[in-house]
């Protein structure tokens, strides 16, 4: 397997911000969101997706996908949470390394729209670290 930014974020090489973290997991925010607080989940033991990773190592990033949609639900108000992952090229799939999205939804935008990404504005991402850092 390739290595890939995944590995570098949680080897602490490149930075990130960081809202979770156990001995086989970390949960940081998207930097191209399709709506600000957007994180990923991703497992410290590598694989390229779902297709290729341990039983457990799916349901542990499942669990803490759930944790972080709860908390972010609560801390930026939404009206509901996407929490899904592409696995393979054709399904979307564009970072090879396994991960799952947590999206905050809003009821003001069309469930079935594709998403635009937004960006955030200088500062924006620490703050909205700040409120999504599980504990």
């Amino acid at each position: 397997m390739e290595e890939t930014i995944f590995d570098k974020i949680i080897r602490r090489e490149i930075p990130a911000e960081i809202i979770y973290e156990d001995d086989a997991t970390i949960a940081f925010l998207d930097v191209t969101p399709v709506h600000k607080g957007h994180a990923l989940v991703v497992p410290k033991e590598r694989c390229r997706n779902i297709l290729d990773c341990s039983s457990e190592t799916v349901g542990h990033v499942y669990q803490i996908a759930q944790k972080v949609a709860l908390h972010m639900k609560q801390a930026l108000n939404a009206d509901g949470i996407n929490i899904h992952g592409n696995n393979e090229p054709a399904a979307g799939q564009e970072v090879f390394y396994f991960h799952v999205h947590v999206i905050p939804r809003y009821e003001t935008e069309h469930p079935f729209q594709k998403p635009t990404h937004e960006k955030y504005e200088e500062g924006e991402m620490k703050e909205f670290a700040e409120k999504l850092r599980v504990g």
